[in-house]
């Protein structure tokens, strides 16, 4: 019993195997720390603007119907200003108290989550920079800003920017299932994907 062992370890193929198999465990371990094996997919700022065009309108009514927002064009985006982040400008209908509704030019910024489950990313606790209405009263302004910034986190909450399609590049359908990584640059989106 003891010659068979000996001869089973002396058996220089299976030797050389298991010195291959280290080895190749140690290059592939070494290649991704390097981040050879990382791609990138990006999508664009078109590509994102495409999406919330097809989002269509929002009416939200709150303080059981004093104050009216509708939302009525989409949104309009710019990515990477401010660095890493996403700027939304809109122009939303306010009405407050029964009274006629008033346009309100918002700025807000906001930054980008992915959704695993669904494979789509969304813009993501947006924060509201400016409010701004000719007709808005400026006590009225306050609440306005509030009901706003609750209504455009719902609204893209719930509205994807960009889904990862099992139809799309053969890196897109890789993302599906190997995102490591999301980043806003200056007009777009990069995902990087990786093995492990």
């Amino acid at each position: 019993m003891t010659e068979e062992k000996s001869n089973r370890e002396m058996n220089p193929s299976r030797t050389i195997r298991k010195l291959l198999a280290a080895l190749a465990l140690l290059l592939a371990g070494n290649v991704w720390s390097a981040g050879l094996l990382e791609q990138e997919i990006q999508f664009s700022e078109a590509d994102i603007q495409a999406q919330i065009d097809k989002n269509g309108k929002v009416r939200k009514s709150y303080g059981k119907g004093s104050i009216v927002i509708a939302l009525d064009a989409p949104p309009r985006i710019r990515l990477g200003e401010p660095e890493g982040q996403a700027t939304i400008t809109a122009r939303l209908d306010i009405a407050l108290l029964d009274q006629p509704a008033v346009p309100v030019d918002v700025v807000s910024t906001a930054g980008l989550r992915y959704d695993e489950p669904g494979k789509a990313f969304y813009l993501d606790q947006p924060t509201i920079r400016s409010v701004h209405s000719a007709a808005l009263p400026p006590e009225a302004e306050p609440l306005a800003r509030q009901a706003i910034g609750r209504l455009l986190t719902r609204y893209f909450r719930d509205k994807p920017i960009y889904v990862l399609r099992e139809d799309g590049s053969m890196q897109e359908r890789t993302a599906r299932w190997l995102l490591r990584s999301i980043r806003i640059e200056a007009g777009r989106v990069v995902a990087v994907l990786s093995p492990l």
